[in-house]
């Protein structure tokens, strides 16, 4: 369909500071101004009261863990006694029905969030994983309607991931884990720039499951095959310790001997990086998914985001797994992000609109959808429009930056993914929240009955 979008308080575009309407034609923003003429063949939404946001890009996240939420076992551990305790605990029980009802979840609170674009790492593979468990994932990203890239996790060994360690699966062999990528890149991926969907090779951890010659081999698959690549790294102290025991050398050096660094990469967490690792990253291109809210959850850190940025490291925001950050809102990062930097570095920290550039086109040029992340004329139709006529934000004087600077509860009225309308008056199009919450809890039901 065709849609104006008229009368919103303001427009978050680079090409219009004061415009209030935006047309969408054909999955593109087609115009950007004020008091746009009405043509027949338009769907018209009224933006009155709400401010149009980019669409938000979470490049990192856990959709598995949407049925994990404040699991009692691990609610005061930090992470390593955490994946015991929580993720790795429940992984082998999951069949691809909970896995369905598990990102259908996610992805609702995503989109309830503000996000139109989400990367999920998932990592739920051993010798044995049946496929349905992966494509449970991509139905549930298509039937959504949200544009989607699927980070491919594995784990060669067990080594010292302390999740994996006493669980009794069979790893994968480096030949199955290429024969499962290159079946589901044939099936899913697309290398466009507004692709709604694509693949990522994505180790579940690079110092702790993954040798050499696996990195090297998988690294060299995905550059044969023009996919991004993404990990986990540096998120606690113990990944520095490990490369150092294990390697002889810092992670970001053993990232770097085995082709890891680059601007087709990026690492979530990255909160133990010092001047030595931040250098690297930034003369290599390689970018950061800053998860701010799981890492204060876990007692992880705090990563060195300022000067990641004033390097010209590539910056994005991520919401991670729901087991570690329970509201699943990317709109609580965009707002951790804001306050947490400014906690220890002073006002002049983070500026509110830098942070959205980070949660919107800074999540899309790490994803490498260039024709995504901003609203500009001719690019994908991929935006939010946030209900600020309430009570809270009434107040506020800088209303395009409210919803980020007041937080949690401001509701997404309106959103659009590539020009589909998939959030109608608050409601995600096409779900029936009773029957979600009642999937949700029997599968959970399920779960339990394991432990």
């Amino acid at each position: 369909m065709n849609y104006l979008i008229r009368n919103a308080v303001g427009v978050v575009s680079p090409a219009s500071l004061n415009a209030t309407d935006i047309r969408i034609r054909a999955g593109k923003i087609a115009d950007i101004g004020c008091q746009l003429d009405i043509r027949p063949d338009e769907t018209v939404i009224d933006g009155r009261g709400c401010v149009v946001w980019p669409g938000l890009v979470s490049t990192h996240h856990h959709l598995a863990q949407s049925l994990l939420k404040g699991v009692p076992a691990g609610i005061n551990e930090p992470l390593g006694e955490w994946l015991k305790a929580v993720p790795w605990r429940f992984w082998p029980h999951f069949t691809p029905t909970m896995m369905y009802h598990a990102a259908r979840l996610g992805l609702y609170e995503m989109l309830l969030s503000g996000v139109t674009t989400c990367a999920d790492h998932h990592y739920l593979y051993h010798r044995d994983t049946s496929p349905e468990l992966e494509e449970a994932v991509w139905q549930a990203a298509e039937e959504i309607g949200i544009r989607f890239a699927l980070c491919r996790g594995f784990a060669i060994e067990a080594g010292s991931h302390k999740g994996m360690q006493g669980l009794h699966v069979e790893p994968e062999s480096i030949e199955l884990v290429i024969d499962r990528l290159e079946a589901t890149r044939k099936r899913h991926h697309d290398p466009a720039s507004d692709a709604m969907a694509r693949l990522v090779v994505a180790p579940t951890s690079l110092v702790h499951s993954s040798g050499p010659e696996a990195l090297r081999i998988l690294s060299d698959y995905a550059r044969g095959n023009g996919l991004r690549r993404h990990s986990h790294l540096l998120e606690v102290g113990f990944d520095e310790q490990q490369a150092q025991a294990k390697y002889g050398m810092p992670a970001i050096d053993y990232a770097a001997s085995n082709g890891w660094l680059g601007n087709d990469i990026w690492f979530a967490h990255l909160v133990h990086s010092d001047r030595h690792t931040i250098n690297q990253l930034a003369a290599s291109g390689t970018g950061i998914g800053h998860c701010p809210t799981s890492n204060c959850r876990l007692g992880s850190g705090i990563a060195p985001l300022r000067a990641m940025a004033d390097a010209g490291v590539p910056i994005s925001l991520g919401v991670d797994g729901s087991a570690s950050s329970e509201s699943a809102s990317m709109l609580q990062e965009l707002n951790m992000c804001w306050l947490i930097h400014r906690a220890i570095g002073g006002p002049q920290a983070t500026r509110a609109e830098e942070v959205l550039g980070w949660g919107s086109a800074g999540g899309a040029s790490i994803l490498g959808l260039e024709n995504v992340g901003t609203l500009e004329v001719g690019k994908a139709a991929d935006m939010v429009l946030f209900d600020i006529d309430t009570p809270r934000h009434s107040a506020v004087h800088t209303p395009l930056m409210a919803p980020l600077m007041c937080g949690e509860p401001t509701t997404v009225k309106h959103s659009f993914v590539n020009g589909r309308q998939v959030v109608a008056d608050g409601n995600v199009v096409g779900v029936d929240d009773e029957r979600l919450i009642h999937e949700v809890k029997e599968s959970i039901a399920l779960l339990l009955k394991h432990q």
